[in-house]
C-alpha cells in the first residue's frame, strides 16, 4: 500500500517515531537549511548533559557577559553582570526562546568552544547535514541543519525527561516576578 501524498506548507519535513526511530514521512529531509531557534535544541541538550555528568548544576549562578547582552532577537533582556541560576536560564530558553539566555548558557557550559562541542555532538548523533556556528540560531554563514538531523537531535533531547518540565510551562516569571515569560509554543494552549 502506497502512503498518501501530503501537501505540506513547508520546504522540508520529517516525521519520526520517537520510540522506534521509524520514519513515517519525509519531504526533502536532507536539504541543508537555516534552522533559526531550533538550534537551541542542541544548546539545551549539551546543557542537560553537562548537568547529568556533574560538570554543572542547575543551581549554579551563571554570569551574564556583554556578548550575551548584545544578542538581539527574542530575549529576556539580560544585563551584563546580572546573575541567574542555570535553571532560570534554561527555563527562559525553553519558554520564550531567549537568545541572550542561550548564549549565556553556552558560555557557562562550554566557554569559547561551545560551537565546537555542538558540532562534535552532531557528529556523534550522525547528523551529517548540520553545522553549528552559534548557540542561539541567529543567521550566520555556515550555520545550517536538515529536517532529518533536527529529528535526531530532538529525539536525543527527549531522552532527558527534565526538558519536559520546562517545555510545558505556559507562563512564568523571572527576577522575582518582575519579568513575565510566555511560551512561544502556542500549541500548548490550542491543541
Amino acid at each position: 500500500v502506497q502512503a498518501p501524498t501530503l501537501a505540506l506548507p513547508c520546504r522540508n519535513a520529517l516525521l519520526m517515531c520517537t520510540d522506534t526511530g521509524d520514519i513515517l514521512y519525509e519531504m526533502q529531509a536532507d536539504d541543508e537549511v537555516p534552522i533559526a531557534s531550533i538550534t537551541k535544541v542542541m544548546t539545551l541538550l549539551l546543557a542537560l548533559e553537562a548537568v547529568e555528568a556533574g560538570k554543572v548544576s542547575m543551581t549554579d549562578i551563571v554570569p551574564i557577559s556583554e556578548h550575551a547582552y548584545n544578542m538581539g532577537g527574542s530575549q529576556i533582556w539580560l544585563e551584563p553582570g546580572e546573575q541567574f541560576t542555570l535553571d532560570e536560564l534554561v527555563k527562559a530558553i525553553c519558554v520564550c526562546s531567549a537568545n541572550d539566555a542561550a548564549v549565556a548558557v553556552a558560555e557557562f557550559v562550554g566557554e569559547a568552544a561551545f560551537a565546537e562541542m555542538m558540532n562534535q555532538k552532531a557528529a556523534e548523533l550522525g547528523m551529517t547535514h548540520t553545522h553549528f556556528v552559534n548557540a542561539c540560531g541567529l543567521d550566520a554563514e555556515g550555520h545550517y541543519s536538515s529536517a532529518r538531523d533536527v529529528a535526531r537531535m530532538s529525539v536525543e533531547l527527549l531522552r532527558h525527561p527534565k526538558i519536559l518540565e520546562y517545555s510545558q510551562i505556559w507562563m512564568d516569571s523571572l527576577r522575582g516576578g518582575e519579568t513575565q515569560i510566555v511560551n512561544t509554543n502556542k500549541l500548548l494552549k490550542t491543541y
